[in-house]
């Protein structure tokens, strides 16, 4: 299972205990969060990837370029505000 999965599943478990025993139980929901949560990041990030490419056949559109990919990074983390 990938790391940060099995993180995330971690992180959803509900741990019950009644003394004599300790049960964990996946809050799919929670579960469900997490991982759009996730993923929704790792999208944004991209913006940092794709901004370190050199644009060197037209230099000059750079900062528009910029200017989209921070706009998307931040339409695609605002869906985990909605």
């Amino acid at each position: 299972m990938n790391k940060m999965i099995a993180k995330l599943y971690d992180q959803a478990l509900v741990i019950e205990s009644n003394g004599d025993y300790v049960a964990g139980e996946l809050d799919p929901v929670k579960f469900a969060k997490l991982v759009a949560e996730h993923e929704r990041e790792a999208c944004a990030e991209l913006r940092k990837t794709l901004s370190a490419i050199p644009n060197s056949h037209v230099p000059q559109l750079q900062p528009a370029v910029d200017s989209a990919l921070d706009f998307y990074a931040e339409r695609i983390r605002a869906r985990g505000q909605a």
